[in-house]
């Protein structure tokens, strides 16, 4: 498997991700920036890759997507969790689909709570073996926090549903297991988050200060303490990304 991280800061700090298999040379890439999509598409040439998948983890709401430009672009598939309430189709996935690229399989978990579409990526490299590699899990666990949860539901829903994402959903995966978040420090999307862009399920369990309130009520009061601001223009930015808003942001 091909896998690069793409640490962006400028104008926004966000994470995206392209990887597949080289063998068979199908790539996917993820969460993309709208400021980077003739960058993937180069990249795409120099690993000798095509795209055949981008996916968006959820409706962003701190940046513009460029996951429907580069869609476009490159003739792949545009790929989010059936419930995004969007103005235009895309390839809908829900709790437990797999997407094939080659010998890399992702696994869709439904994982709501930062947003009520979110999606989180279960990703096996089947050349490697059965056995999952990494997840790729947006802005619902990051490194060091979680993700905030008033952006696009009522807070204390949004913690609800988050607490069962992650407890029921990607804390009963392997310790082992690889985290790749959507975001690092200096994002407005969590609170403490680290500057170390990936971490592990189980380093995550033991000094992640959000998952060590196993109590759902305690996690939900942690989750409504302390909102720092929120992203400047946040909901237009969501509407663009909905297709709803046509006047950038």
């Amino acid at each position: 498997m091909l896998f690069r991280q793409y640490l962006h800061h400028d104008p926004v700090v966000a994470i995206s991700y392209f990887f597949g298999c080289g063998s068979r040379s199908q790539g996917v890439v993820v969460d993309p920036v709208e400021e980077a999509v003739d960058f993937y598409i180069e990249e795409s040439k120099r690993l000798g890759m095509d795209i055949r998948y981008v996916i968006d983890t959820h409706l962003h709401a701190d940046h513009i997507s460029g996951a429907r430009e580069l869609a476009k672009k490159t003739g792949a598939a545009y790929v989010m969790h059936q419930s995004a309430a969007t103005a235009f189709p895309f390839q809908s996935v829900e709790d437990g689909d797999e997407i094939v690229a080659g010998n890399t399989v992702i696994r869709i978990l439904h994982t709501p709570g930062h947003t009520p579409e979110h999606i989180s990526l279960v990703v096996t490299d089947r050349a490697r073996g059965e056995d999952p590699w990494f997840i790729v899990t947006g802005h619902t666990l990051m490194v060091g926090d979680v993700g905030r949860t008033e952006l696009a539901s009522d807070v204390k829903a949004g913690a609800m549903q988050l607490y069962e994402s992650l407890f029921q959903k990607i804390l009963v995966l392997p310790d082992e297991l690889e985290v790749y978040p959507g975001a690092y420090s200096g994002s407005v999307c969590g609170r403490s988050l680290s500057g170390k862009p990936s971490s592990t399920i189980g380093f995550e369990k033991k000094f992640n200060k959000a998952l060590r309130l196993k109590e759902r009520e305690a996690f939900v009061a942690f989750m409504t303490e302390n909102i720092p601001e929120p992203p400047a223009g946040y909901q237009e930015i969501r509407a663009y990304n909905s297709g709803f808003q046509t006047n950038k942001p």
